[in-house]
């Protein structure tokens, strides 16, 4: 285990080497909203083709298991090389590396919007999700040397932790919006003039990078990790698909435990290690992306099975689904505002614990209340769950980078920023493989469509609370330190 003084993260007073010493903007709030707004396409980006995929699928003649790629060709470069983003953030500069990220990620969706086939579509999904890498560790890393001072930086991680969330939410009713007005190739054309503002403005509020100590590139370490995360989401993803026995999903699966346990052994050797995993003496990083795992898995799952829950068996048509979860968004966004305030009362800690359990009462309380009609069995618990699901965003993310140096941020951010994407991809495969056998076994038994698909998603919001009843327990277990 490396343990040199340049990876120490125990939580640490703030001196010169662990906060700087002033903003880099004295601009900051505006510079705040500007970032955010980046990281919202990043998340949104990963959500709003949901809704447009038949009309993909119909315009350039793509079957069902050729549309579940531009889901999958975004995730696996996104997930994969989130933890590399971060160090070249680090080594390189925040700024330097967000711009580059900013630009990529714009003239890849331009590119997909202008696709004439499915490989063009694919390969500009693909660049989309690795320039995302770039830019959402890169984002969060700016953010905390925007806010030195602690309590600036809670309400600052409070609104970006809300529009985080959002962007999950969000994906649905923007994908409905802009497919039914201007067709499909909309919903990747919005994401051009957004990332035209970002790269005009950010310059202008943030100061340059400052010159780094000479951290050196661990690339055997990158490659590893990489490829080995890259191959844990592609079987995540292909085995609801494919099948969990299926040759192809089988080694996938191999070649990610061989990857990443080559990777924790180069780790351990080298000098200068891509993950450190004296980082993770720190507990609170190590809470925070534990929990950000489970509250990952639980939220994309979630919106997944809502998407269809709300079509299939409350028979709402695709823009009505997307309007039906704006009470849920707008509880997100609204409880980022108290966040600040509870924590001083609540604790950090207390906090996150208690933001899970709302949110699990409330999947319970929709899972349970089918027949209770509208307004108590949709309205109100998912204005329960929005603000369970935003403060659990607000202050996991919180939790992940307390007490972590400057020189490291992007690290830090990179590692929250994956956990989030490995745990999405591993509840939807799990949570919704779940859902799937249910229903089959319904529908065999001689249930109607409806009430099997009902059945089906029931054990899937089950399996959701679940989720992040254990992401509260954690939160009680592993202690600061």
């Amino acid at each position: 285990m490396n343990t040199t003084p340049h990876t120490t993260t125990a939580v640490p007073i703030p001196t010169a080497d662990t906060a700087p010493a002033q903003s880099r903007s004295s601009h900051r709030w505006w510079a705040l909203a500007v970032l955010a707004l980046a990281q919202f396409l990043v998340v949104l980006d990963a959500s709003i083709v949901n809704i447009a995929l038949p009309s993909v699928g119909a315009a350039l003649g793509l079957d069902t298991a050729a549309l579940a790629w531009v889901v999958t060709a975004y995730v696996l470069p996104f997930g994969g090389l989130l933890l590399l983003g971060g160090r070249l953030a680090d080594r390189f500069g925040h700024r330097r590396v967000f711009l580059v990220g900013v630009a990529g990620f714009a003239v890849a969706s331009l590119a997909a919007g202008l696709s004439v086939d499915g490989t063009m579509l694919l390969g500009a999904r693909a660049v989309q999700g690795a320039f995302a890498a770039l830019l959402a560790p890169a984002s969060l890393a700016l953010l905390t040397q925007l806010f030195p001072d602690a309590a600036a930086r809670g309400k600052a991680l409070g609104l970006w932790g809300a529009v985080a969330g959002m962007g999950s939410a969000a994906g649905v009713l923007l994908g409905g919006v802009l497919t039914a007005s201007f067709g499909w190739p909309a919903v990747f054309f919005v994401n051009v003039p957004v990332g035209i503002l970002v790269l005009l403005v950010i310059p202008l509020l943030v100061t340059r990078d400052r010159l780094t100590r000479g951290l050196r590139m661990d690339t055997a370490g990158a490659a590893t990790v990489t490829l080995g995360l890259a191959a844990a989401v592609a079987a995540l993803s292909e085995g609801g698909t494919l099948g969990w026995t299926s040759p192809v999903v089988v080694g996938l699966a191999v070649a990610a435990v061989v990857l990443l346990g080559a990777f924790v052994l180069i780790e351990r050797r080298s000098t200068s290690p891509l993950v450190p995993f004296s980082f993770f003496r720190n507990r609170d990083v190590l809470a925070g992306d534990l929990v950000m795992l489970l509250v990952g898995g639980a939220t994309v799952a979630l919106f997944f099975a809502l998407s269809v829950y709300l079509q299939e068996v409350m028979h709402l048509d695709a823009l009505s689904a997307g309007l039906s979860q704006l009470p849920l968004a707008l509880a997100l966004v609204g409880i980022a505002g108290a966040v600040p305030a509870i924590v001083s009362r609540a604790g950090l800690r207390g906090t996150l614990a208690g933001a899970q359990a709302v949110l699990a009462a409330g999947v319970v309380w929709f899972a349970l209340a089918g027949g209770a009609g509208f307004v108590a069995g949709f309205l109100l618990p998912s204005v329960v769950i929005g603000l369970g699901l935003g403060a659990t965003f607000v202050t996991a993310t919180q939790l992940a980078v307390r007490g972590v140096r400057e020189e490291d941020s992007g690290l830090a951010s990179g590692l929250v920023n994956t956990a989030q994407q490995i745990g999405g991809a591993l509840g939807l495969a799990v949570l919704g493989g779940i859902a799937s056998a249910q229903t089959a076994a319904l529908a065999a038994a001689g249930s109607g469509r409806t009430a099997a698909t009902a059945g089906g998603f029931l054990l899937l919001f089950l399996g959701v609370a679940v989720l992040a009843a254990i992401g509260a327990a954690v939160t009680a277990l592993v202690r600061s330190r």
